[in-house]
């Protein structure tokens, strides 16, 4: 048996576990990144990047459709979804290269191997001990499933879907939110007859209610239809299809069940609990500064409860590393971290809906105003409805900004930076957005809460 001493050691190389080791080596620490499976985790081989790479496929599929609309004479003859494939693949193999050669670059030791916590400094990889002044707990997420729903055969999970060999028929999607709305966005330009069953009332109910109403108007207008408000009952598959059955009586048919109720912590029998972490539902809380009750050992990224976003594991890996170094950082909070779903139409936001600034300052301290992109060319150019929306408190800053559109997922920068500056919309009224872009739709719905709108009413 040998023995590695590091003064951080990182349990976990997804986003927040490399950010965390990055962030580190850069103030002088040494580090070791123990993975058991490939550098990037969930993000870059089986979550964000691969079906953003899906999506874009299905963007150029549906452009091709529509080419008529804009004097260009285009078809899809079909989908090779063998290219489709390829094209994903060669993206995240190039991305991955990339990775490993930056952790290189930054003197970061990885492990490769599973490890288990055996003491509240210490990883076992096999018969190795990697001791660490700091231990970083970053291990992660897996796609969940219901109480007694069992995956296997043509009932799949996410990355069961990204290694699909071929565009289902039909799919029926148990799921209305963030993955749930992207994988049927996908198989609908991919010519799918596609069924998203959700038992809240609204497709991406963490979202705006307006946003989620005109999504559910533009995926009627795509053809995708919803079940909503009604909760699943059971499965029964063959070796060729799927009949799901709903706790109101209906019966759906399909070539594949695809269950995409959110993501459950990577925790179990990592040795966390024999060391005195104190878990929740599996999660690993933290106080405010990441510190799990057992001194010494953190914990970064999906398994701390909250938003399960690539980006904040960053946030935190990065805001850790400087914790350590004793340079008092500032953490984003969950509420103002942005958030974008992929599909069509795309969905951005950042900060409280009408609904919880009304709950938080009370609804007569709100004035909130929805900008239609109608009134917007590159809006128009680009053939796209939507809207954004600001919420702000009377006579202070904007708490909230909330988009549904094509690309608005681009439009995210600015509106954070307005939200988590605590920017009034006097303050954002005078600056110049370039005229035609997107951007604009900021612009106007600010100046519009601040008393002088351009191109509203």
């Amino acid at each position: 048996m040998s023995e590695q001493r590091f003064d951080i050691v990182v349990l976990g190389g997804g986003s927040a576990g490399y950010a965390t080791a990055i962030r580190a080596t850069q103030l002088g620490f040494s580090v070791a990144v123990i993975e058991k499976d490939k550098l990037g985790g969930t993000c870059l081989h089986r979550g964000c990047v691969p079906t953003k790479a899906l999506l874009h496929s299905a963007e150029i599929a549906d452009v091709a459709r529509e080419g008529a609309a804009y004097g260009i004479r285009s078809s899809v003859d079909g989908i090779d979804i063998a290219g489709v494939n390829a094209f994903r693949e060669n993206l995240v193999a190039g991305k991955f290269k990339g990775l490993q050669g930056l952790l290189k670059a930054n003197g970061i030791t990885v492990i490769a191997g599973e490890g288990r916590l055996v003491s509240a400094n210490t990883v076992q990889v096999g018969d190795d001990r990697i001791v660490g002044t700091h231990i970083v707990l970053a291990t992660g997420s897996y796609s969940r499933s219901l109480p007694g729903l069992e995956i296997g055969g043509r009932v799949i999970t996410s990355e069961h879907a990204l290694e699909l060999q071929e565009v289902p028929s039909r799919v029926i999607i148990l799921g209305g939110g963030v993955i749930g709305v992207e994988f049927a966005s996908v198989w609908r330009s991919f010519g799918a007859e596609v069924t998203i069953v959700e038992g809240l009332p609204h497709l991406v109910p963490n979202e705006e209610e307006s946003v989620s109403k005109q999504l559910e108007r533009a995926f009627r207008k795509r053809g995708i239809d919803f079940k909503l408000g009604v909760r699943f009952q059971s499965v029964e598959q063959s070796d060729t299809n799927v009949r799901v059955r709903l706790e109101d009586g209906t019966e759906l048919d399909a070539d594949y069940l695809l269950v995409a109720v959110g993501r459950g912590p990577v925790t179990e029998g990592l040795g966390f609990e024999e060391v005195g972490i104190e878990l929740d539902r599996g999660f690993v809380p933290t106080n405010e500064r990441l510190a799990t009750n057992v001194p010494g050992v953190y914990a970064v990224g999906d398994i701390v409860p909250g938003l399960q976003l690539a980006h904040r594991g960053y946030q935190q890996g990065v805001f850790l590393a400087e914790e350590l170094a004793g340079l008092h950082p500032v953490v984003v909070e969950d509420v103002n971290i942005p958030k974008v779903t992929y599909c069509d139409p795309e969905i951005a936001s950042v900060g409280l809906t009408e609904a919880k600034a009304a709950e938080k300052y009370g609804a007569e301290n709100v004035t909130a105003f929805e900008y239609n992109l109608a009134g917007n060319a590159k809006s128009s150019i680009l053939g796209t409805s939507g809207s954004v929306k600001a919420v702000r408190v009377n006579d202070g800053p904007v708490v909230g900004v909330h988009m549904i559109g094509a690309r608005v997922g681009e439009l995210v920068g600015e509106a954070q930076l307005i939200v988590n500056w605590e920017a009034y919309p006097e303050d954002v009224a005078p600056l110049i957005h370039a005229h035609p872009t997107q951007n604009e739709t900021i612009g106007e719905t600010l100046l519009k809460l601040a008393g002088k709108p351009l191109h509203s009413i």
